[in-house]
C-alpha cells in the first residue's frame, strides 16, 4: 500500500513511499562489490536504521566491508561475508558451500535487495526466507514482495533510497557519511604531514582511468607549493602510481600504493586537504570522510555516481560517446548491452589545465 502524502506534510523520501512492516527485529541488505558500492548504500541503510530502531541491521558484503566497518560507528551490527555465487561475488563455484551458507543465516524479518537489477540477487535474497524483501528489478529478473524498475542511468544513492521506501523508510542523509578513527587520523599527519593532496589514479574499470602523466602533473604542481603529494591504491595498482610519481618529477610526490592497510587508507583520505582521483572507491570514500575532492568522470558515471555537492567537491566530464577504438556506442551500458573488449580511456579528453584549475579553486590557489 502506498502512503498518501498531502500537500500540509510531505515527507521526503525518493520514488513512492509505501507503510512500514510490523514486527521488523532483523534486517538484512544484500550489497556486494567494491568500496563505492558501500559507501553509495549508505543513505540507505541510515534510513532503514531510523525506521526501525529496534533492528539489527546486517550487510551480506564482502571482506572489504567488512574491515572497514569493523570497530566502525555506524547503523550495521554486523557483516556477513558472501559466499561465492553467480552475479554475487566472484570465484570458483561450489554448490556445498553456497548451501552451507544459507544453512547458517538466521530468519531475517526484512531482506533489502541494493545489489543490482535482480538478475541474480533477487532469487538469491529470496533464498533467505525472509518475511518480507524489497529491491530493484530488471523485466527479466524475479519479484520481491515490493520492487520497483531497475534503470541503469540513476544515482545509485536515489536508487538506494527508493529501495527502502518500499519499507517506508524515509531518507535522513543523501550524502554519504563514515568516520574516521582519531588513531587513523594521527597516523597518517605522523607519516605524511598536514595539508596534504592524495591522488588515487586507478579505477575498476580501465576505460574511467584518467592518464597517469597528468595526475603526475598534478601532483607536481601541488608539490612545488609545498603540499605533500601521497599515490595510494592497492598492490595491483603500485605500477600505476609509480608511473604517476615518474610523471611528477618532484620528491614531494610519493607513492603508498600497496602499502596501506585500509584502516591507514581511512586515516590518509580523512586527513588530507583534498583527493584528486577517477571514478573509484577511494574517491568516494575519501568523499564520506568528510575531505574535498576533484573527480575525473565519463559522463554517464555522473550520473550514477558523481557527489551531489559543489562546494567541497568538483567534476571534470568527458563527453566522450562511442570506443575511441571502434566507435561502438558505449552510452547503453549494464549487464544487459555488450560492450566491445577495448579499454581505451574515455575520460582521455578532460585536460589537465581543467583539472588544476579545480585543484586551485578548492585549496585556495596552489
Amino acid at each position: 500500500m502506498t502512503i498518501p502524502v498531502t500537500s500540509a506534510a510531505p515527507l521526503p523520501t525518493v520514488g513512492r513511499l509505501h507503510e512500514k512492516f510490523e514486527g521488523v527485529r532483523s534486517i538484512a541488505v544484500l550489497r556486494g562489490g567494491g568500496l563505492g558500492d558501500l559507501i553509495f548504500a549508505l543513505p540507505a541503510i541510515d534510513a532503514l536504521a531510523a525506521a526501525y530502531p529496534e533492528a539489527e541491521i546486517t550487510l551480506l558484503g564482502m571482506p572489504l566491508h567488512r574491515a572497514l566497518l569493523e570497530g566502525r560507528p555506524g547503523p550495521i551490527a554486523r557483516v556477513e561475508e558472501l559466499p561465492v555465487a553467480t552475479g554475487i561475488r566472484n570465484g570458483e563455484p561450489d554448490q556445498a558451500a553456497l548451501d552451507a551458507w544459507f544453512d547458517r543465516q538466521p530468519h531475517y524479518d526484512l531482506a533489502v535487495q541494493v545489489h543490482g537489477g535482480g538478475r541474480n540477487s533477487n532469487p538469491f535474497l529470496l533464498r533467505l526466507g525472509a518475511t518480507h524483501t524489497i529491491g530493484s528489478r530488471t523485466d527479466d529478473a524475479a519479484h520481491l514482495e515490493r520492487d520497483f524498475p531497475y534503470i541503469y542511468y540513476q544515482h545509485e544513492v536515489m536508487r538506494g533510497l527508493e529501495a527502502v521506501a518500499l519499507a517506508g523508510a524515509v531518507p535522513v542523509t543523501l550524502e554519504p557519511r563514515m568516520t574516521a578513527l582519531p588513531h587513523e587520523v594521527d597516523a597518517a599527519l605522523a607519516r605524511f604531514g598536514a595539508g596534504a593532496v592524495v591522488i588515487h589514479p586507478s579505477a575498476t574499470d580501465p576505460r574511467r582511468r584518467w592518464p597517469a602523466d597528468r595526475f603526475g602533473a598534478v601532483g607536481r604542481a601541488a608539490a612545488e607549493a609545498g603540499r605533500p603529494v601521497v599515490v595510494v591504491g592497492d598492490p595491483s595498482e603500485k605500477e600505476l602510481a609509480a608511473e604517476v610519481v615518474a610523471a611528477a618529477g618532484h620528491p614531494g610526490v610519493v607513492s603508498a600504493a600497496g602499502e596501506l592497510s585500509l584502516s591507514e587508507l581511512v586515516g590518509v583520505l580523512a586527513a588530507a586537504d583534498l583527493v584528486v582521483a577517477n571514478d573509484s572507491g577511494p574517491r568516494h570514500l575519501g568523499d564520506a570522510l568528510g575531505t574535498p575532492s576533484v573527480g575525473v568522470f565519463w559522463f554517464g558515471n555522473v550520473v550514477n555516481a558523481a557527489p551531489f555537492s559543489r562546494s567541497r567537491h568538483r567534476i571534470e566530464m568527458s563527453f566522450t560517446t562511442h570506443c575511441p577504438v571502434c566507435g561502438r556506442d558505449a552510452t547503453q551500458v549494464g549487464w544487459t548491452a555488450e560492450r566491445c573488449e577495448h579499454d581505451p580511456s574515455f575520460v582521455a579528453d578532460v585536460t589537465t589545465d581543467r583539472v588544476l584549475a579545480q585543484v586551485e579553486s578548492l585549496l585556495g590557489g596552489l
